[in-house]
């Protein structure tokens, strides 16, 4: 009788544990598919956003510093029309971060909602970029030769190999350079040297191995590509 009993109760905690387990799934499944998927970025309401700002939360217009449809006329400010929009949504959320702190970016970035980074970045990637300039004759084939070949003795690729041979990048993984502002480029490649931009280990690491001279050189012969 008692090995009857272990028996009959071992096999209903057994039945128990199974349909247990199979609510537990069918519940998941359920959550897993009521999950509402991400809305489309919306570049019309990034573009009011962008030209508007947002009085009431204190947000200024972002044309303020960066310019008509993202072509930035101050040397310090980039341009940030048809840049890739991927990377600038994670400019936006990695402004939020230790890893790319600014005086003014990080406050903003803070009062921007998950869809209104992804609106900015949309509309922006649609804007076309007025061509820059190349401004110093002496140092153009420097540049050249380092964008393009690298510099093999110190181990710094080619920056094409990344950014495209004429700077328009590759979506998702690296941004776009060609036309941007040379005091800006110069600027993020410093910052990546020092460590007060961390949010790049590829670029942390090439740019500690480049002089300032090469990076100024680089910088310069990135503004006249397009």
């Amino acid at each position: 009788m008692n090995r009857v009993s272990v028996s009959s109760a071992a096999a209903v905690f057994v039945k128990s544990l199974l349909v247990a387990s199979l609510a537990f799934a069918g519940a998941a499944q359920a959550q897993h598919a009521a999950a509402p998927a991400a809305a489309k970025p919306d570049a019309a309401k990034g573009a009011t956003l962008y030209d508007g700002g947002d009085n009431v939360r204190g947000l200024p217009a972002c044309v303020s510093c960066h310019g008509a449809n993202g072509n930035s006329s101050i040397a310090v400010n980039p341009k940030l029309s048809s840049q890739i929009e991927a990377y600038t949504h994670k400019q936006l959320v990695d402004f939020t971060t230790p890893n790319r702190q600014h005086p003014v970016m990080t406050t903003y970035a803070k009062m921007l909602t998950e869809e209104e980074k992804r609106n900015i970045a949309a509309y922006l990637a649609t804007q076309k970029t007025k061509p820059g300039a190349a401004k110093n004759k002496d140092t153009v084939e420097l540049g050249r030769k380092i964008y393009r070949g690298g510099i093999a003795e110190k181990g710094v690729a080619a920056c094409a190999s990344c950014h495209g041979a004429a700077g328009a990048g590759i979506p998702v993984q690296y941004p776009r350079l060609a036309g941007q502002q040379q005091d800006y480029t110069l600027a993020q490649l410093v910052s990546f040297k020092n460590g007060t931009r961390n949010n790049s280990p590829q670029m942390t690491a090439l740019s500690q191995r480049m002089s300032e001279a090469e990076m100024k050189a680089v910088a310069d012969y990135i503004a006249g590509l397009r």
